[in-house]
């Protein structure tokens, strides 16, 4: 659950790059930081951590925003999460400025699982199905599974459609079990 506070920011940030026609860019520079932080324990717990003293993470902040390079919007956003003991709570404000940069431009995100990689042409297939039900640009992921046995699961935002042969049998023995 994404606290209102996380919106609150992550809304700020996407007006000003909305203004600016950035949205991507800033996303990408906030999603690049993001995962940073995400991979390395030590440091989200360093920078979510009061005890230290915000001179203290301001420089190990830009110790790493100097080997990135982003906008200097961007690293003034990073400094002012730091300043404010709010850094702990990036990855709420990227979830959020995503789903509002998606609303804005008309984008959904498409996860796509199979038991076997797709083919290019299968890949096109699917994305343009998709785009045509959604109505909406289509970003999609693939992810090979080999749990599936076969078929496909795709899930679009909540909803999932679930063609998995897994699921087909576990259908089959559910209603098997039923008839008993």
């Amino acid at each position: 659950m994404i606290s209102n506070i996380s919106k609150r920011y992550a809304r700020a940030f996407f007006e000003i790059a909305e203004e600016e026609k950035k949205l991507e860019q800033y996303y990408n520079e906030l999603s690049q930081f993001s995962s940073i932080v995400a991979e390395n324990k030590d440091l989200a717990g360093f920078l979510a951590n009061p005890i230290f003293e915000q001179d203290v993470k301001k420089k190990v902040l830009e110790q790493i925003i100097g080997k990135l390079s982003l906008s200097p919007m961007t690293v003034n956003f990073l400094k002012l999460l730091t300043d404010k003991n709010r850094i702990g709570i990036l990855p709420d404000i990227e979830t959020c400025y995503r789903l509002l940069m998606d609303e804005t431009l008309q984008k959904v995100r498409v996860t796509v699982k199979t038991a076997f990689p797709l083919s290019s042409q299968m890949q096109d297939y699917i994305t343009a199905n998709l785009k045509k039900m959604t109505g909406r640009a289509v970003e999609v992921t693939v992810e090979n599974d080999q749990g599936l046995l076969g078929g496909i699961v795709i899930g679009v935002g909540d909803t999932r459609y679930d063609g998995s042969i897994k699921n087909q049998l576990n259908n089959m023995r559910n209603l098997l079990g039923e008839a008993r």
